[in-house]
């Protein structure tokens, strides 16, 4: 595919755990479907990272579903790109184990996920929850991506995928593209609209904090009114006004308008007219989002002719990077 296009790579993983949110949308998979037409993209649905928390396996799995069909719906081609789902390509777990002993104990322990994960879930501290930053190491370094988009809460794990690349090829030889992050200019970070000094999580147990990208629009512009604001009711953005911020910047990629376009629009009005409008603004832009993957989740066969098809696409590259890691560090043939 890329070596005969000469396009950088890209290879970008998103968790089953419910329906994206506009955070995960405006921050990550609405760019997936642009991406592809100047990169080379590999876009996996990583369900094995999934299972580090407690899952419901019959909702992990339409979940999973769910999660595939709505990366086609924002706009991931399966023609122009490699969309799969992660378990069905043993390439991961494979090279997770090579990987495993390129990484330092310190290195795992050092990762704030970890920490923030542990104390959610203090009953299931497994060993997997520990290690993932190696599986998400193998995700990346199995397909030499040379590019991952990443949000702020990433850097670390790349910074370590980097950092295990490296030690891998001075120890064994040359093999592992070193990736660089790939980070959005605009829209990068969604936050909270109950609370705007964190970012927008779907784990978020107030259910007015989160817009998921399926929510119908009467329930898009209820949660966007009761957004949370201040007290000087004036449009602007600043520092020191992070709820109109994050409205403004939410609505600033919606509708492309840019924020002096956006406090010239409101002068005058209040937060009830300008929260309206967000609102109303969000639910049409995820109007086709949520018409497409209608279309889709109906149509079960073809969504499984089109994971099939990607995960022997993904194979097919993978494997080739796995073989070769297996000889450097000097696994017997099997071949």
């Amino acid at each position: 595919m890329s070596e005969q296009e000469n396009k950088k790579r890209i290879f970008s993983g998103i968790q089953p755990t419910g329906t994206f949110t506009l955070g995960n949308y405006i921050g990550a998979v609405s760019h997936w479907g642009k991406l592809q037409e100047d990169y080379d993209c590999i876009y996996s649905i990583v369900d094995m990272h999934a299972i580090t928390v407690r899952q419901d396996p019959a909702k992990l799995r339409q979940h999973t579903l769910e999660a595939y069909a709505l990366l086609l719906a924002c706009g991931v081609d399966p023609k122009k790109s490699i969309a799969f789902i992660q378990s069905h390509v043993k390439s991961h777990a494979e090279m997770n184990w090579i990987l495993a002993c390129s990484t330092q104990f310190g290195e795992l322990s050092r990762m704030t996920q970890f920490k923030d994960k542990s104390q959610k879930h203090p009953d299931d501290v497994n060993a997997g929850l520990f290690t993932y930053p190696v599986l998400m190491a193998a995700d990346i370094l199995a397909y030499k991506a040379d590019l991952v988009p990443i949000g702020a809460d990433q850097k670390q794990h790349l910074e370590l995928a980097r950092n295990i690349a490296q030690r891998f090829n001075n120890k064994y030889g040359e093999l592992f593209t070193v990736p660089e992050p790939y980070i959005p200019k605009v829209g990068a970070r969604v936050m909270s609209l109950q609370d705007p000094e964190k970012k927008m999580s779907k784990s978020d147990e107030n259910p007015n904090a989160c817009i998921y990208i399926l929510d119908e629009p009467d329930v898009i512009i209820r949660k966007f009114k009761r957004a949370v604001t201040d007290s000087e009711a004036i449009v602007r953005y600043a520092d020191e006004k992070p709820g109109i911020s994050n409205l403004m910047s939410i609505y600033s990629v919606v509708t492309g308008k840019d924020y002096e376009s956006i406090e010239r629009e409101f002068d005058g009005k209040g937060y009830g007219d300008f929260k309206l409008a967000v609102g109303e603004a969000v639910a049409d832009h995820l109007k086709p989002v949520r018409d497409e993957f209608a279309r889709l989740i109906a149509d079960k066969a073809y969504l499984k002719e089109c994971y099939t098809a990607g995960a022997q696409m993904a194979l097919n590259v993978s494997r080739k990077v796995v073989a070769k890691a297996y000889r450097k560090v000097g696994f017997v043939d099997s071949m």
